[in-house]
């Protein structure tokens, strides 16, 4: 049965898209056959991690939400050389400062984003799409996070990001989310993982996939690439592989 994955932050720059596209990369790895979906609309970036040049892009996420293709026509093969079965096809949002204007001026039909996602699905064959949601609690947010199977909350190990998740946590369990974790990631390698975990474990009487640490290696590849294919063997690709497990669970 395929899954419905949202992957979200209260607060940007946590490492949401990281993360994404980690997992995303990791479960192809395995066999599987991804989508990732760039619902961060009005901030879009996940493309970069694979790769993907908007330029040489026929159609955006934008493009399917006025109307003017199939979703299935943004959708785009980005499977990394390598992988053995497994495909990732992403659905990126556009980064034309036109589009980001017309999508804050005019809005969309949010609806569209339920039958668009199971329509891909469908189309592609998916076993799980992966959403890539916009930080914060906005109308497409909440859909996204209402229709998932599973969602995975990255926060950093500081007081904002825990506020601001305890009200991320609250609104998923009202939503009733089937599946939920927490990831906390860039935790300060002077912070001991599993008081972290314990601690965050306690706090929002919730499952924390991983605790990720800070990772110099992980910073040097700033977005260039996706570091579990890139450092297979690395302790964070270890734990990337944890919360990939933890959620398709």
């Amino acid at each position: 049965m395929s899954r419905i994955i949202s992957i979200h932050s209260f607060r940007g720059g946590t490492g949401k898209s990281n993360t994404d596209a980690n997992v995303a990369a990791l479960l192809a790895a395995e066999g599987l056959r991804i989508g990732v979906v760039d619902t961060d609309i009005q901030s879009p970036g996940i493309h970069v991690l694979f790769g993907v040049d908007q330029q040489t892009l026929n159609h955006s996420l934008n493009d399917y939400l006025w109307g003017n293709c199939s979703i299935e026509q943004a959708a785009h093969d980005v499977t990394p050389t390598g992988l053995d079965g497994g495909r990732v096809f992403l659905i990126p949002s556009s980064i034309k400062p036109a589009d980001i204007a017309r999508v804050m001026r005019e809005g969309y039909d949010v609806g569209l984003l339920n039958e668009g996602f199971r329509h891909l699905i469908e189309e592609l064959e998916l076993d799980a799409l992966l959403l890539d949601t916009h930080p914060g609690l906005n109308e497409e947010t909440l859909l996204s996070i209402a229709m998932s199977n599973a969602l995975a909350i990255i926060l950093r190990p500081d007081s904002q990001d825990y506020e601001g998740t305890s009200v991320t946590v609250t609104v998923a369990r009202k939503l009733r989310v089937p599946r939920m974790v927490l990831v906390v990631n860039k935790t300060p390698e002077i912070f001991d993982a599993a008081e972290v975990e314990a601690r965050v474990e306690k706090t929002y009487d919730c499952e924390v996939a991983a605790v990720l640490p800070h990772s110099d290696e992980l910073m040097v590849l700033s977005s260039a690439g996706i570091f579990a294919l890139r450092h297979p063997d690395h302790p964070v690709t270890e734990l990337y592989r944890r919360v990939a497990s933890r959620i398709m669970s």
